[in-house]
């Protein structure tokens, strides 16, 4: 396991001040706020830790209020809403500087056979003959910016199938954009620590195919401005973080200074794994 990764998995290891009460640190990132990744990892690891092992998520809904503050920790409250034969449901509100900057809704079901059905795995190059993002950052972005971006998410080997939108500023493409990704170690036998690792992860990517559509570079290069707004996880089937899972994402709409994007993760065998929908500030600095 790199030492990267160690360093993420004690990162969302929260401290439990109360029954239901969690404390979480931060770390810098690539702009003056936490993570969004991070705050809704963490609260999912708040909402976990309330639950029964033999319930994991299905289901998460969130919405982002207000920048996190890096230097600060932050308090993660649960609040046991329900706990049903089948379902568990808890809310989770994360605070700093005593005001709400982070909500999130999650809902746990024990395992149950039903139909099944999915969408197909779609067409995407094998993530071994991709560079790797140390290899292909600097092809596009100045030096400093590159390795930020590459210490910022050294704990995931992200690899994209196609040009990032920094790599094609100017030129709109069709808003639709693929990645591979896995952890850069491998994981304990946890199913709700790979469910929290692709929470994690989800949130690097999701607003690129936006960006696409408009031949934007995004916040690497500086010609847009945004943060995530809400974010919403269906998990499907179980999966692991520690294996290639393909991020397909898309982008169906852009208006009033928002962005709306949507994806499907999926295993390396061809599993449905996550749906993915995201919603983001956008805009076109004056």
């Amino acid at each position: 396991m790199s030492k990267q990764l160690e360093s993420l998995l004690d990162l969302l290891d929260l401290e439990r001040i109360e029954e239901d009460i969690f404390r979480g640190q931060s770390r810098s990132a690539l702009v003056p706020r936490v993570f969004g990744g991070q705050v809704a990892a963490q609260a999912l690891v708040a909402a976990g830790r309330t639950v029964p092992e033999d319930r994991p998520p299905h289901s998460l809904h969130a919405y982002f209020l207000r920048p996190g503050d890096p230097g600060v920790p932050i308090v993660y409250e649960v609040d046991r809403i329900r706990d049903g034969r089948s379902f568990t449901t808890r809310r989770v509100v994360a605070t700093q500087h005593g005001l709400p900057i982070f909500h999130l809704s999650a809902s746990f079901q024990t395992y149950e056979e039903g139909l099944e059905h999915q969408y197909p795995i779609p067409a995407a190059p094998d993530p071994e003959t991709l560079p790797t993002a140390a290899e292909m950052l600097p092809r596009h972005l100045p030096a400093n910016v590159a390795q930020r971006l590459v210490e910022a998410r050294a704990a995931v080997d992200l690899r994209y199938a196609d040009t990032p939108p920094w790599g094609s500023v100017g030129t709109p493409r069709e808003p639709r954009s693929q990645v591979w990704f896995r952890t850069n170690g491998k994981l304990a036998d946890e199913p709700l620590l790979h469910v929290v690792l692709a929470t994690y992860v989800s949130d690097m990517t999701l607003l690129d195919s936006v960006l696409l559509a408009h031949g934007r570079g995004g916040w690497a290069v500086g010609d847009v401005v945004g943060a995530s707004l809400d974010h919403a996880m269906w998990f499907h089937r179980p999966f692991r973080a520690d294996e290639w899972l393909l991020y397909d994402q898309e982008s169906p709409s852009a208006s009033g200074g928002r962005g709306l994007g949507q994806a499907r993760i999926y295993t390396q065998g061809g599993q449905l794994a996550v749906t993915v929908i995201q919603e983001g500030v956008v805009r076109v600095p004056r």
